[in-house]
């Protein structure tokens, strides 16, 4: 119950991510959400995710199974009613009652109790794990959510140009200008127009998902994310690889899981040895009509009585220390596979980070400027005659092709970062801080 409360005093990180010295609001189950930071979308599910809660409450039931594991069995109060009362010297035997307490041999009962700490301990880092698996979901889909309204914005912006140059195109076809200029511009609206009506059509779905993660009605269509690029910076891959081994709630989960098959193997060892039972046997005598002057008649007789159970059963015995001794090491290697693997996702995690910092940098410092500049050398290059609307139209192209791979990489920055500091389960919100867009 010790190291219980000392996990319940000393929670760790992930459980303050959503707080950072706001504490964490509570929020109602109305439709109505309106909030574009991450803090309140994490907050919100939080709060609300019913899986979430349903973790929450197994991990109640496991602390509700320490008391009981820690407990003597319950006495037996048996009677004894005798239809044909049995004659004795000092009067007939009308009843006989019995109360009898099994007490366990000596370690048996503390044992019951530390393997249900560890389990319920276990559940306690199941319960933190689905809080950071939870935060990390909701925090990659705000992202690509917010991706998805930066690509509808600048598509957008991309159609008002090429509109605004349909009438300039029109005008010079009327004054004898090349026809298919016209219509290159025409199917290039066409193609864009198109393409801004799915992606609102895919902000449906993306909001539907989200709000399945914040518990909120899968009618309800959220407001487009508050953000900006992030810093163009590094993590240390050591210091989170020491954090992942120290901090992941998954793999504390299975070390408690380890200690518990501990617990259970000290269990199955104390087996063999046997459990007592006290007792109380008292007789009720009728009123003695054969021989009243006996001395002791018509007393009622009681009596105390120690009994042991006998484990001769050497096979069973053994045979639960083996199992408590397999499903031990089967959780050490589960331990061990767990652990490379986290460590893979971060290695992969940070190359990834790497490569988005890389195009964030290429894209955003370098080749945005250039390609701005030629959609104005082109544009006012039509509007001398020095060249065709086809030049115009791949520079436009080109110019929104780069806007989106600067903000594509800009949200894989967020999303990999989010992914590194939560296999280290590390605050998502405090940890790096946001810039001004570069484009």
């Amino acid at each position: 119950m010790n190291s219980i409360k000392k996990i319940l005093i000393n929670r760790p990180l992930l459980y303050w991510l959503t707080a950072f010295g706001l504490g964490l609001n509570v929020w109602g189950q109305s439709s109505s959400f309106t909030a574009t930071d991450l803090q309140s979308y994490l907050q919100r599910a939080q709060a609300a995710n019913p899986q979430l809660k349903a973790f929450e409450a197994r991990y109640d039931a496991g602390m509700r199974r320490i008391p009981q594991a820690s407990s003597l069995p319950d006495p037996m109060f048996q009677v004894t009613h005798f239809v044909e009362s049995v004659q004795t010297r000092t009067g007939p035997q009308e009843n006989t009652f019995m109360l009898s307490q099994r007490i366990p041999w000596f370690g048996k009962l503390s044992s019951k109790e530390t393997m249900a700490s560890a389990e319920a301990e276990a559940l306690w880092y199941a319960y933190q794990n689905q809080q950071l698996m939870l935060a990390r979901l909701v925090s990659i889909s705000y992202y690509e959510y917010a991706f998805t309204g930066q690509e509808i914005e600048l598509t957008r912006e991309n159609l008002n140009l090429l509109e605004e140059l349909e009438p300039i195109v029109e005008e010079k076809v009327k004054a004898g200008g090349d026809l298919n200029a016209l219509l290159r511009l025409k199917v290039e609206l066409g193609k864009m127009t198109d393409k801004l009506e799915s992606l609102k059509q895919g902000r449906l779905a993306q909001s539907a998902k989200l709000s399945e993660l914040l518990a909120l009605p899968a009618e309800t269509i959220l407001p487009w994310p508050n953000w900006e690029a992030p810093a163009i910076e590094s993590l240390n891959g050591y210091t989170l690889s020491q954090a992942i081994e120290t901090n992941n709630p998954e793999l504390e989960m299975l070390k408690r899981k380890i200690a518990s098959a501990d617990a259970r193997r000290e269990i199955a060892r104390l087996e063999r040895s046997p459990d007592f039972t006290l007792g109380l046997n008292y007789i009720q005598v009728g009123a003695p009509l054969v021989n009243p002057t006996t001395p002791g008649a018509g007393n009622d007789p009681w009596s105390l009585f120690v009994a042991i159970n006998l484990p001769i059963w050497g096979e069973k015995n053994s045979a639960g220390r083996d199992e408590a001794l397999a499903s031990k090491r089967a959780i050490e290697n589960e331990y061990e596979s767990r652990l490379n693997s986290l460590r893979a996702e971060l290695s992969v995690g940070l190359a990834q980070l790497d490569n988005a910092n890389r195009r964030l940098k290429l894209y955003g410092e370098e080749l945005l400027g250039l390609a701005r500049q030629a959609v104005e050398i082109s544009q006012s290059s039509y509007q001398g005659g020095r060249t065709g609307i086809l030049e115009v139209i791949d520079s436009e192209r080109s110019l929104l092709e780069l806007q989106l791979l600067h903000r594509r990489a800009a949200t894989d920055a967020w999303q990999q970062r989010i992914t590194i500091q939560s296999l280290a389960n590390q605050p998502i919100l405090e940890t790096f801080n946001p810039t001004q867009s570069h484009e």
